[in-house]
This record gives structure tokens, C-alpha cells and sequence, in this order.
């Protein structure tokens, strides 16, 4: 397993991942991008954010880097950096297939990526990340799985995974969506000749979208390793967004409201590593302060008065518009 290399390392950002979902394209719906990227989000100008952030990260002790073929160029800018840091051995690389981009580098695309869980795709887009990724890849994703996703349930696919693992590569998979506890328990049930196929799940959960984390204790009692994506919401738990609960919370332990929220996912036992979808350098550095954050049982109390009802937080995140 590639985070084996996470269990020795002994920096208090260690755990911490960098999703470059936010950063390697032009359009998301996170919010605050427009000031956060400006007007300027040319390939060149979004290739030398990138690689000033993962800069950032790496020398301030990340290890995880997570990219997927519809996050834009992320495979391509990732791909990049590595090449150019070619003593930088020591990190783990995830990546995604089962969605592809489709905006074309634009903001206002009528669809910015399509979702397709069939062999058919996992074949063209595992080449496409074994073109620009090579060797480096340590972990393919199926990206967002449902429980109505055929990627459950599909026996040809499933073999082709086990032979992606055979070759070293680590099979996991994302979940989105109300219903992301069901798809973790169906998938922990597939198996290829007796064995387990997956052996880390990525999902989302925050200060307002909580539902999964049974489901995710289950898994990481199964020996997966966990990674948690979303954690700000979509910048909903950013500064100029936050509940008051957590501005409140935030100013008593004079950090930001991005680093309690992070923390508040950092102290889930469950949580292997937990993604940062910083778009700037600031925001990173930022976010690593959740490594040293101290919630008390008050504090963590009025916390958890945040928690939506899934259907409510995921309606809502669909309405999110494309910046």
C-alpha cells in the first residue's frame, strides 16, 4: 500500500492531501473562485499556480496529491511538476477515471464533465493517465460512485481492476451524493477471487454533511484507508461564507474558519489523509494550521449543530454555480 509511506512520516501536515480539482481548470463551483483566480486562467497562468502550490505544499510537508482525468489539465500539470522534481520520491499520487472533461477550457460550457462507468472508458482514460503519469501513479479511483452505479456491479471491470492491483497499482473509489454510506457498504462487498478489489475510498464529509462517517469507520475497520474530500464544502465553510457557530469558534482559537474546519476532519479516527482544495498560496498555508488546532467538548459541541439532513446539503451543492 502506498500511505504506508504516509504512516512514517512524522510531519504534523503529513495527513493532509492537495486536490488540484479547483485549480488545474478554469471553471468550479467552489465559492469565492472569480477572486481567488482572477481573470487570468490561461493554461500557462493555471500551470504555474499549480506548481507554485504543490511547491507549497510538498516543502511544508504534504505528501498526497490528488488529481482526476476531469479535473482539466490536473494529470498534465501534476505530471509537470513531478518531471521537474525528479528527486521528490517520497509522495503518493492518486488519480480518477469515470468522468470526462468536456468545458473545452471554458467557464460557461453547457456540460462541464460527463460521467461513464463503463470497461469502455476505464481502458481510454487508464491510458490517458499512464501517457502522462507513468509509473508515478500510485492509486486509480472510480470517480463518484452511486449505489445505481454499474462500476458495483460490473465483472468484467472488476477484473480489469484486479489486474491494474496485480501490477502494483492501489484500486480505490469516490462517492457522491445523499446516499455515499450505501455506496461505501456495497462497494467493501466486491471482491475478485476472494479478495477485497478496494483498498481506498475517498468521500465527502464536513462540518455540515456528516452522514457517511459510519460507513467510512466501517471501511477503515475493513483496512481501507480513508481520504475525505470536501471538507470546506465548496467554500461554504470558508471565511466569507461560514456559520457564525464557526467564526465564533474560529476567532476563540485565533486561527481561521478553514483551519477548525479541517481539524474538525483531521480528528475523525477514521480520517487517513484529508484534502485541501486551496486555490491560492495563502489558503494552503492556511489550511495546514489544521494540524495544530485544539477543539474542546464545547467547542465541538456547537459544532455539531451545523449538520444538514443530506438531501438538503447535497440540493444545495448541485445548485452551486460553475465560477
Amino acid at each position: 500500500m502506498p500511505f504506508a509511506r504516509l504512516a512514517t512520516a512524522t510531519t504534523p501536515t503529513c495527513h493532509i492531501g492537495l486536490g488540484l480539482a479547483a485549480i488545474a481548470r478554469p471553471g468550479y463551483i467552489n465559492l469565492g473562485r472569480d477572486e481567488d483566480l482572477g481573470e487570468n486562467r490561461s493554461v500557462e497562468a493555471l500551470r504555474t499556480r499549480t506548481h507554485e502550490l504543490l511547491d507549497a505544499a510538498y516543502f511544508q510537508g504534504v505528501r498526497y496529491f490528488d488529481v482526476a482525468r476531469s479535473y482539466g489539465r490536473s494529470e498534465e500539470f501534476l505530471a509537470d511538476w513531478l518531471h521537474k522534481n525528479p528527486g521528490i520520491d517520497d509522495v503518493v499520487i492518486g488519480s480518477k477515471w469515470g468522468y470526462t472533461y468536456t468545458a473545452d477550457w471554458t467557464i460557461d460550457a453547457e456540460k462541464h464533465e460527463v460521467k461513464d462507468h463503463s470497461v469502455q472508458t476505464y481502458d481510454r482514460q487508464r491510458a490517458e493517465t499512464a501517457e502522462l503519469l507513468g509509473d508515478r501513479l500510485d492509486l486509480y479511483q472510480i470517480h463518484s460512485v452511486t449505489p445505481d452505479s454499474p462500476a458495483l456491479t460490473d465483472k468484467e471491470l472488476h477484473a480489469r481492476l484486479a489486474e491494474s492491483a496485480a501490477q502494483g497499482t492501489t484500486i480505490g473509489f469516490s462517492t457522491s451524493g445523499p446516499a455515499q454510506a450505501d455506496a461505501i457498504r456495497a462497494a467493501l462487498e466486491v471482491t475478485v477471487d476472494g479478495e477485497p478489489l478496494f483498498r481506498t475510498v475517498q468521500s465527502t464529509y464536513n462540518a455540515l454533511e456528516t452522514s457517511a462517517a459510519p460507513a467510512l469507520a466501517e471501511a477503515h475497520d475493513a483496512g481501507l484507508t480513508v481520504i475525505v474530500k470536501e471538507g470546506m464544502a465548496n467554500g461554504r465553510l470558508a471565511e466569507a461564507y461560514a456559520p457564525d457557530a464557526l467564526k465564533a469558534v474560529a476567532e476563540e482559537t485565533s486561527l481561521g474558519c478553514d483551519s477548525v474546519a479541517l481539524a474538525l476532519v483531521l480528528r475523525q479516527p477514521w480520517a487517513g489523509v484529508v484534502l485541501s482544495g486551496a486555490a491560492t498560496t495563502n489558503q494552503l498555508a492556511s489550511n495546514l494550521h489544521a494540524a495544530v488546532v485544539d477543539l474542546d467538548d464545547e467547542q465541538l459541541a456547537r459544532l455539531a449543530e451545523l449538520v444538514e439532513d443530506p438531501q438538503v446539503y447535497w440540493e444545495r451543492r448541485g445548485q452551486l454555480p460553475w465560477h
